[in-house]
């Protein structure tokens, strides 16, 4: 199982063969882990993926386990 590389910052468009955009506004999307990929948190496989650009976000009740990661440009909250 490969796991996000968040080391060096996170570009979407190197994990796309595994993750299915469901979607995309404004400094933000969400996506699918459709190839297993392990999170960059805890190393257990995630179900969806929000990636953000912005400085604030709001989030409502996810109803699961969720990690949180962040590069210098971005916040990635992956569900489990």
């Amino acid at each position: 199982m490969e796991q996000l590389d968040i080391s060096d910052g996170f570009d979407v468009h190197d994990y796309r063969h595994g993750l299915k955009l469901l979607k995309e506004d404004r400094g933000t999307m969400h996506l699918a882990n459709r190839e297993g990929f392990a999170c960059p948190a805890c190393g257990e496989p995630f179900e969806r993926l929000f990636v953000s650009e912005r400085r604030t976000n709001t989030f409502g009740n996810p109803g699961t386990a969720f990690c949180l990661a962040r590069t210098d440009e971005k916040l990635l909250l992956l569900t489990h």
